[in-house]
């Protein structure tokens, strides 16, 4: 194996339960056992069906001594016996097989989608989301394949291992000399298993870019079609589409040549190894005839374990991507916060020299921006775009933490487990309004499950969405992927309702009507008012009916605070 390979290998046996591999083991061994002992039995059927005029050798002789009669009617029950218990063993292996790879990808996805629900923000946010997703679905499930291969692999070679012990039984030599070849087979396939380890990369490549395509071109249809780019997004999705196949077919090809190449070497192999049991070794035919049954079962098992190997090999380089992907994400694992009670906001929210440097840039987001908020006020942060106002936005939420400076809740720093159980006291309404496919109901129950019809009316009705008592099933109106079924006025209204539910102690509008008509925005405006000194409000814009509403007004440029403004 490769040294990709090896490191692949060490992952996927740390992840297996060490009870549930021995018994799968077990289960291998009974299951060769059986059918090399059923193998080993033909040589004395043969001498019995040849009415004694063959002896059966030194198996008779085993039989003899255990008692077991050599007459034809109590072999043949022992041989159905052990082909009936085989049967029995290999559907128990294969049923604990198939539920151990099942528990292994499950658990792998699972802890793999943990580490990015649970990751920092910062670290979250440089990971392309289109990779994310591709791995958790495709690389994943390569990953279970691999293990199944792995465990065919296993399986073949006990299997394999016991039909030389039964050849080794009947003609030693013989025996020896296709092992001999066997193994030469193996190691001549090197070539074969590197190729199959880069063709395993590029397919993981190509379904990261189809990945990409899709998300990419799904969500943004409208603008592919007002601009009449549908013919470029398709073609794009097809070339992509193009990679997947050409690195699928090159891998059939290279195991279709192998498979030629071993079924030839193996039919020349059993030619001389006949020729030689009958002109050399002048064996009888109750040992060539056994002999010629054990090749012939060799030989698709040596094919079988070529074919693992190479399989395992092809997808061994899903899990060095999947486990990078999981140590950098819990790596920057959040601190849990359960036990951690948040700030209050009942004096102010203090942002003290406060410095944030993004590894894909290279100015500062902020560069010590020093302000203060005082608790029940309204901020509004303006400035030109990319002057630093979502970076606040991030850090007044809790979601980022600064590099130095700090973010103070009435004199409590931001940071650790207080910085994410603070989040439990903010609300976040951004430009892009996001809601779940289900019902309005659904979308709000979000934010607060225990909420009765009081509380979620009284939240609409401060959030300026009595539209929803006009829709054809109210409250319980469904809204499709994304609130599609809504206008953006009415997606935002949405929006501002569920995150009013939580009785937040600071919320945070972050562009929160810069694509809405001026209805739209006068609704969400009027909502907003209502709601002034009742709460914190934190307004990112750059102008509009928002900004106005502000008690105070910093100015960002470049990341620095240009011009605090206070209407006093």
């Amino acid at each position: 194996m490769s040294k990709d390979s090896d490191v692949s290998l060490m992952r996927m046996v740390r992840l297996l339960d060490p009870r549930v591999s021995a018994r799968l083991l077990a289960l291998m061994l009974a299951s060769a056992l059986t059918e090399g002992l059923g193998l080993v039995l033909l040589v004395p059927m043969l001498a019995a069906l040849n009415g004694g005029g063959s002896s059966g050798g030194r198996i008779a002789v085993w039989l003899t001594n255990l008692g077991v009669p050599l007459s034809l009617g109590p072999l043949l029950t022992i041989f159905a016996v052990l082909v009936i218990l085989r049967a029995l063993i290999n559907h128990g292996r294969n049923l604990a097989s198939v539920n151990f790879q099942v528990q292994l990808v499950d658990g792998l996805r699972a802890r793999a989608w943990d580490a990015l629900v649970h990751c920092d923000w910062r670290v979250f946010s440089t990971m392309r989301q289109s990779n994310s997703a591709s791995l958790l679905i495709n690389n994943i499930d390569r990953i279970g394949e691999a293990l199944n291969q792995c465990l065919t692999f296993v399986a073949l070679m006990v299997t394999l291992i016991a039909v030389l012990a039964a050849a080794l039984t009947i003609a030693p030599v013989i025996a020896l000399i296709a092992m001999a070849a066997g193994t030469i087979v193996l190691v001549s396939y090197r070539h074969m298993r590197r190729r199959a380890h880069q063709i395993g990369r590029e397919l993981g490549s190509a379904y990261g870019a189809i990945q990409s395509h899709i998300n990419e071109g799904l969500g943004a249809m409208r603008v592919v079609k007002s601009l009449g780019l549908e013919g470029d997004v398709s073609a794009g999705g097809i070339a992509s589409f193009d990679g997947l196949r050409r690195a699928q077919i090159a891998y059939i090809r290279d195991l279709g040549h192998g498979q030629i190449a071993l079924h030839g070497a193996g039919a020349i192999v059993l030619a001389l190894g006949v020729w030689y049991a009958v002109t050399q070794a002048h064996a009888d035919m109750a040992q060539i005839l056994p002999l010629v049954a054990l090749f012939a079962r060799g030989l698709p098992l040596l094919g079988g374990i070529q074919e693992a190997w190479q399989n395992w090999v092809h997808n061994a380089a899903a899990i060095g991507d999947t486990f990078a992907l999981i140590a950098k994400a819990e790596a920057a694992r959040e601190p849990d916060a359960a036990h951690v009670t948040p700030p209050v906001l009942a004096r102010d929210m203090t942002f003290e020299a406060i410095t944030v440097r993004f590894a894909q840039s290279t100015k500062p987001a902020l560069e010590a921006a020093s302000f203060t908020l005082p608790a029940g006020s309204t901020l509004a942060v303006i400035g030109p775009s990319g002057a630093g106002k979502s970076t606040v936005a991030d850090l007044a939420g809790g979601l980022l933490s600064p590099d130095s400076g700090r973010v103070l809740i009435d004199g409590v720093p931001l940071e650790g487990a207080v910085q994410r159980a603070w989040r439990s006291r903010v609300a976040y309404v951004q430009q892009d309004a996001v809601l779940f496919a289900g019902s309005i109901r659904d979308n709000l129950a979000r934010a607060h499950p225990q909420a009765d019809e009081a509380q979620l009316r009284a939240a609409l009705a401060q959030a300026s969405a009595q539209f929803v008592d006009e829709l054809p099933q109210g409250i319980n109106t469904m809204i499709g992927d994304g609130g599609r079924r809504l206008s953006g006025g009415e997606q935002q209204r949405i929006a501002l309702a569920r995150a009013l539910l939580r009785a937040p102690a600071l919320l945070i509008l972050d562009e929160a009507t810069s694509a809405l008509d001026s209805a739209n925005e006068q609704s969400v405006c009027e909502a907003i008012a209502r709601l002034k000194g009742s709460l914190t409000i934190i307004i990112i814009g750059h102008r509009g009916g928002l900004v106005a509403l502000a008690d105070r007004v910093v100015t960002l440029a470049e990341g620095r605070v240009s011009l605090p403004q206070s209407d006093d």
